[in-house]
C-alpha cells in the first residue's frame, strides 16, 4: 500500500530543506478549510535558515508548486504558510488505498514494546465511572498503539498492601460475623467499606470456612481476611472490566513486589547513583507550625530531575511511603525491558507526576520516559440531577450499574467524547438518544445507513453484484463525493497524531466528523436525486459512488474495531 496522502505531500515538501530540517517540517489541514487543503510551514523554517524573508520565499516555493499537477491552487498566507488544494485525480487515485484493509497501519512503533498501565483501581470495591473512563482511555490508547506497530503489553497495578487492605479484611470480617449472628454490640469500623458488595464475599468466606474464625484473635485471622477479600474484590473487577471488553495482560501486586524485596532494590540502586540522602524538608508553604514536624528523613533527589522539593522514602515508623512503591514498580518495568511506559492515573494524582517521572528517569539515566495522562472526573446525571450513589457501593455509582443501564458500547464512545484532562458529563438520557446530538446514535447510523445503500442496489439492479474498484469508473464522481475521500484520506495522519500524542479521543472525534460528512451528503441528496448514491437510470456513476461508500464502510469499521464497539448494520 503506498504512503497516505497527507505523507506523500510531506515528502515531497521536505524535498525542499536539508534532511536536518525535514522534522521541523509540517504538512497539515489550515484552520479554515476555504484556505485549501493542506498547509505547510516550509518557508518559515527555511526562512529561519537562510536568513531571507519568509513571505518571499513561500512565493518562490509556491511557484514551484503550481507547475507541479499534484498541486492545485497554491497561494501563500503570510507569514509565510503556502497553502494548497488536492486536485480530483489525486483524490481518485487514493481511493483503491483508502480500500484497503490495512488502510491507516503504519510501523510508527517500530516494533518498540509499551507498557500501557491503566485502571489500576484499589481492590476494596467495584470500579465506578472514574474508573471505566481511564479503563476505555487505556484500552483504546493499547489498541491504537497496536495498531500502528508496537508491542503492547497491558497492565493492572494491583494496589494489595498498605493500610487499605486491612481495613477491608477488617470489614470483611464484621460482615462475616453479622452473617453468622455473631457481630453482637460490634460496631462496624468507622473507617471501613459499608457497601453491600462485602456481604456477598462474607457469604463465601461462610460457604467456605464457616464460623472457624468466631473469635479468633486478629493475628490469627487478618492475613486470610486480606487475601479473601483481595482476590474476590479483584475478580469482580475483572468481571467488570470484561463486560467493558476492557483485558489486561498482566496484573502486577504491590504486595509482590514489596515480599520480594523489589523496594530495597530500587531504592539502593539510587543509592549508588548518590540521589538518596538523610535530610530534613523544608516547611511546605502555608502549613501551620503545629502541623509540621521538623525531622530528618530519607529523601529522593527529586529536584535534580525538575520536581519542585525532594521526597520521603519512608515513613517515621521506618516502613516505606507509597512513593517508594512505586519507584519499585516502575523500576520492574524498566527491568522487564519496555521502552516506553504509559500510566493513566485520577486527576487528583496531579501533583505526583513530576516526582514519579523523576524517578523514572533516575532509575534508568534518563533512558526510559514515562508518560502520565490524567483523567478527569466524570459526572454522571439522571433526569437532569447528579447521580451519586449505588445500593451495592454505598457511595458511588459503579461500574456494573452503567453498564446494565445503557451498555458496554455506549459507554466506550461517550467516554472519548471528551479530552481525559477535560472533565466528562454522561447523562443516561442523552447517550442513548437517536438524536444528532448523541454521538454514538450519530457514528453508528451512519454506517447502518451506508449499509441500506447496499441493500438498495440489490433491489434496484437486482441483476448486478456490488461494484468493486475495477470495474468502476471513479471519473465520474462529483465534489460532493470528494468531501468523503477527503475526509476519508485525513484518517491516517489522525491515527498518527493520536498515537503520536496518546490521545484517544482523537479517533471518536475524527468519526464523527467522517459521519457529518456523510450526513450532509445523505440530506443533500433528499433535495437533489442527482446526488443520491443509487441513481436508477445511471449505472455508472451509482457504480463510482458506491465504491466510496464501501470506502467509507472500511475506514469506519476500523475505527470502530480501535474504539472497541460492534458496527450496527441496523438502528431498529
Amino acid at each position: 500500500m503506498r504512503a497516505a496522502l497527507f505523507l506523500r505531500y510531506k515528502k515531497l515538501i521536505e524535498g525542499f530543506v536539508d534532511p536536518e530540517f525535514g522534522g521541523l517540517v509540517s504538512v497539515e489541514p489550515p484552520k479554515e478549510a476555504a484556505f485549501g487543503d493542506f498547509s505547510t510551514n516550509v518557508a518559515m523554517i527555511l526562512a529561519g535558515k537562510l536568513n531571507r524573508n519568509s513571505v518571499e520565499l513561500a512565493e518562490e516555493i509556491c511557484a514551484k508548486l503550481r507547475e507541479d499537477d499534484r498541486f492545485e491552487r497554491a497561494e501563500v498566507k503570510k507569514p509565510g504558510f503556502i497553502n494548497w488544494f488536492v486536485p480530483k485525480r489525486v483524490l481518485i487515485d487514493c481511493v483503491p488505498d483508502i480500500l484497503d484493509e490495512n488502510y491507516g497501519k503504519s510501523d510508527l512503533g517500530k516494533g518498540r514494546s509499551i507498557n500501557v498501565e491503566y485502571v489500576s483501581a484499589n481492590p476494596t470495591g467495584p470500579i465506578h465511572a472514574g474508573h471505566v473512563r481511564g479503563a476505555v482511555s487505556g484500552d483504546v490508547l493499547a489498541r491504537l498503539l497496536s495498531f500502528v506497530g508496537y508491542k503492547v503489553t497491558k497492565e493492572f497495578y494491583v494496589n494489595d498492601a498498605g493500610r487499605q487492605v486491612e481495613v477491608l479484611a477488617k470489614s470483611l470480617y464484621h460482615r462475616y460475623l453479622e452473617l453468622l449472628g455473631k457481630a453482637g454490640d460490634l460496631p462496624f469500623p468507622s473507617d471501613g467499606y459499608p457497601g453491600e458488595y462485602l456481604i456477598e464475599t462474607a457469604k463465601k468466606v461462610v460457604e467456605e470456612r464457616g464460623d472457624k474464625f468466631v473469635g479468633c484473635e486478629e493475628s490469627e485471622r487478618l492475613d486470610f481476611f486480606k487475601k479473601f477479600a483481595v482476590a474476590d474484590m479483584l475478580e469482580d473487577i475483572k468481571k467488570d472490566l470484561r463486560a467493558l471488553d476492557v483485558a489486561h495482560d498482566v496484573f502486577s501486586s504491590e504486595k509482590a513486589l514489596i515480599e520480594g524485596g523489589a523496594v530495597e532494590r530500587a531504592i539502593n540502586l539510587l543509592k549508588s547513583k548518590n540521589l538518596v540522602y538523610r535530610g530534613v524538608l523544608p516547611r511546605p508553604k502555608g502549613s501551620d507550625s503545629d502541623e509540621w514536624e521538623e525531622r530528618e528523613q530519607l529523601l529522593f533527589k527529586s529536584t535534580a530531575f525538575g520536581d519542585d522539593v525532594d521526597r520521603p522514602l519512608q515513613k517515621s515508623d521506618g516502613s516505606w511511603t507509597y512513593f517508594a512503591s512505586d519507584i519499585a514498580y516502575h523500576a520492574n518495568k524498566i527491568d522487564r525491558g519496555f521502552d516506553e511506559m504509559v500510566d493513566f492515573w485520577g486527576a487528583d494524582h496531579g501533583g505526583y507526576v513530576k516526582r514519579m517521572q523523576a524517578a523514572t528517569s533516575a532509575l534508568s539515566d534518563g533512558k526510559k520516559k514515562l508518560d502520565v495522562k490524567l483523567v478527569q472526573l466524570v459526572r454522571l446525571l439522571k433526569n437532569g440531577k447528579e447521580a451519586k450513589m449505588s445500593k451495592r457501593a454505598g457511595t458511588f455509582v459503579t461500574a456494573r450499574d452503567i453498564i446494565d443501564e445503557v451498555g458496554k458500547d455506549v459507554i466506550r464512545f461517550i467516554m472519548l467524547t471528551r479530552r481525559d484532562d477535560a472533565p466528562l458529563d454522561f447523562d443516561f438520557e442523552k447517550v442513548v438518544d437517536q438524536s444528532r446530538e448523541n454521538p454514538v446514535f450519530y457514528t453508528q447510523y451512519a454506517y447502518a445507513r451506508s449499509c441500506s445503500v447496499m441493500k438498495l442496489f440489490q433491489r434496484v439492479f437486482p441483476n448486478k453484484s456490488l461494484p468493486s474498484a475495477g470495474d468502476a469508473n471513479l471519473a465520474l464522481l462529483d465534489d460532493q463525493d470528494l468531501q468523503l475521500v477527503k475526509k476519508m484520506s485525513d484518517w491516517p495522519r489522525q491515527v498518527i497524531i493520536a498515537a503520536q500524542k496518546r490521545e484517544p479521543h482523537r479517533i471518536a472525534f475524527f468519526l464523527c466528523e467522517l459521519a457529518a460528512v456523510f450526513h450532509s451528503f445523505w440530506n443533500q441528496g433528499r433535495e437533489n436525486s442527482l446526488l443520491r448514491f443509487i441513481i436508477p437510470e445511471d449505472l455508472d456513476k451509482t457504480r463510482a459512488r458506491l465504491i466510496v461508500l464501501k470506502a467509507m464502510q472500511n475506514v469506519m469499521k476500523t475505527a470502530i474495531d480501535i474504539i472497541g464497539v460492534t458496527p450496527v448494520e441496523e438502528l431498529r
